[in-house]
């Protein structure tokens, strides 16, 4: 695999000083601009920054000393010139897109920097999809960091993933050139008992100096989250209000909080800054989970700067959530992070730090977009068969596989039912009484089907729940083998036999995303890389799914980013109730519950 090259510091230092001296000319010089230090939280006029080797050899009021006949002149024209902005957690399978892709999609955004975990793609591939992941992302103009994913599966005991990732791989992965970490610490109920596992994964990456991620998905804040503090994690995503990101701070984590396609937590937690007054520089911005619809049409880290501004913050702040902090947070300071001398060159030319419009991108002292178009190639990994032959189902499905028998004698069953939550990953665990038609429950007013069905190792496994939420009316099945986190397939419906059509369409293209109406199927998604993932490019793929969205609003769902919503509804460790190959789980105990009681 030949990487994307990329100079050392030590490598072309000598030469960095030279032009920051005089003594040599700068490629590349961009004039006349403010540069918005992160540093100091200021904005100073009229500053040039000199490039040689990709790297900041200075900024400086005039660098017309340390210019020469072939240096090339950048008018920054008195825009503002920023740091490339850095996403600090992430997950570029949710965006149905490869990390070439995706790179593609988010560089006109002005993303120049990824902290990326895919446990996506481990769950179905184990560690052999990891590398593939990690191999594409180290090919890119831009810089993406891999981070070595720790919960495969993400709750043992509780499902079943295609491979599962042991202490020893990730010390293997600690080794590989792009490994920046371990990613999010799912099994929080695990470092807080102590778990020998989770421990040693821990281990190997502080071994390693590396750091680890952090999801404490629980809004217990006493001896369990001590606890899970104590093991080790260094971050936090999962806060959903001002007392979560406060708490995790004030222990000594960096609390993340996110904007993505469907997680809209910064505005409740931003008041910590905005109001409390506590220092940011231990806060970062990310986005987690972005769809290729959002990255098309709204935008990436961008938008969560924009965001963050208009709960409030100050721009300067918000820049610094999104660059320095991030960089800090991972050791990459000097590196990345700011327009100063020895960073790699990644620089934004803006008109409004508000609005943030992104004009001019340049990574490692290229220009890689301007006004919204990507200008650089972003290089295609060979994924092999193996990564392309991942749904197997064990059989043709039927609509029999996807009854739900009552218990004997019972005319009607109070059922435990997931409750979707609009916006946020949390779910409600409901209950309902439901009906029984010949010897079988049926689904009612908003209380639709769900299944999971097992993909990985054919085992022709079906478990079938109920979920309220989706609003979904007539003949209709949705299936999508994106099924965080161990991606089988999850299908709801309000008919049996249009979810053996969607199930069974899944297995026909390899995976992705359908919905079948009356028989009909009103849209599709295909997902041919581990179930997961389209190597097409983004504006195709969000199309797709913007296709799929209105089918679903044509079916009744007017839940925003719908089909996120969906594809969480197996996460068996974000509360309350999920659904998993071995059944029910109630996230609060880490139980499986029965699906319901009869009623007296």
């Amino acid at each position: 695999m030949e990487y994307n090259p990329f100079p050392a510091w030590p490598d072309v230092a000598t030469d960095l000083v030279a032009v920051a001296a005089g003594r040599a000319p700068a490629e590349t010089v961009i004039r006349g601009g403010q540069w918005v230090n992160v540093h100091s939280r200021e904005v100073l006029p009229d500053h040039d920054v000199a490039i040689s080797h990709g790297r900041i050899a200075c900024v400086v009021p005039d660098a017309s000393y340390c210019m020469g006949p072939d240096t090339e002149i950048i008018e920054a024209d008195g825009r503002f010139i920023i740091p490339g902005l850095c996403d600090g957690h992430m997950h570029i399978e949710s965006g149905m897109l490869t990390p070439a892709e995706f790179a593609r999609a988010v560089i006109p955004h002005g993303t120049t920097s990824m902290f990326t975990d895919p446990h996506e793609i481990a769950n179905v591939l184990g560690l052999a999809g990891v590398r593939m992941m990690h191999d594409e992302a180290l090919l890119q103009p831009v810089n993406i960091f891999t981070q070595m994913p720790s919960c495969a599966p993400s709750a043992p005991g509780l499902e079943t993933t295609g491979y599962e990732i042991t202490a020893e791989d990730v010390a293997e992965a600690m080794t590989w050139p792009g490994i920046i970490g371990l990613g999010e610490m799912m099994n929080f109920p695990g470092v807080a008992a102590a778990g020998p596992k989770m421990l040693a994964e821990i281990a190997a990456t502080q071994r390693a100096g590396k750091t680890v991620g952090g999801h404490y998905a629980s809004p217990n804040l006493g001896p369990d989250f001590a606890a899970y503090v104590a093991g080790g994690p260094a971050d936090d995503h999962e806060g959903i209000c001002e007392a979560d990101a406060i708490a995790r701070v004030r222990q000594g984590m960096r609390s993340m909080m996110r904007l993505g396609s469907a997680w809209y937590d910064v505005e409740a937690q931003i008041t910590a800054i905005t109001e409390k007054g506590l220092d940011p520089r231990n806060f970062i911005l990310c986005t987690d989970d972005c769809h290729s619809g959002t990255l098309v049409n709204d935008g990436h880290m961008n938008r969560v700067v924009r965001h963050a501004v208009t709960c409030g913050c100050d721009p300067l702040v918000a820049l610094q959530m999104a660059t320095i902090n991030t960089a800090t947070h991972f050791g990459l300071e000097r590196e990345i992070g700011s327009v100063t001398p020895g960073r790699r060159a990644d620089i934004i030319l803006t008109s409004d730090l508000e609005k943030l419009p992104i004009e001019s991108v340049f990574a490692r002292g290229h220009l890689v977009a301007q006004n919204g178009e990507c200008l650089v190639d972003c290089p295609h990994y060979s994924w092999p068969d193996i990564a392309q032959q991942t749904v197997h189902l064990g059989h043709t499905l039927t609509a029999k596989d996807f009854e739900i028998a009552a218990p004997e004698g019972a005319n009607s069953v109070r059922a435990n039912v997931i409750g979707v939550v609009e916006n946020q990953a949390p779910t409600k665990a409901l209950k309902a009484e439901l009906t029984v038609q010949n010897g079988l429950i049926e689904p009612n007013n908003d209380i639709a089907q769900i299944a999971l069905v097992e993909r990985h190792r054919a085992t022709g496994g079906v478990t079938n729940a109920f979920v309220s939420g989706f609003g979904y009316t007539g003949r209709m099945a949705m299936a999508s083998t994106v099924a965080h986190d161990s991606h089988h397939m999850i299908v709801v419906g309000t008919d049996r036999a249009q979810m053996a059509l969607a199930a069974n369409r899944l297995a026909e293209v390899g995976g992705g995303m359908t919905l079948f109406k009356d028989g009909e199927e009103m849209a599709v998604v295909e997902l041919p890389i581990a179930g997961l993932m389209s190597d097409q490019p983004a504006a195709e793929v969000a199309a797709k799914a913007d296709q799929l969205i209105e089918a679903m609003r044509a079916c009744g769902c007017t839940l925003n980013n719908a089909n996120m919503q969906h594809s969480l509804l197996a996460l068996v460790v974000i509360p309350e109730l999920r659904i998993s190959d071995l059944g029910l789980i109630d996230v609060r105990s880490f139980e499986k519950i029965p699906l319901f009681e009869t009623l007296t």
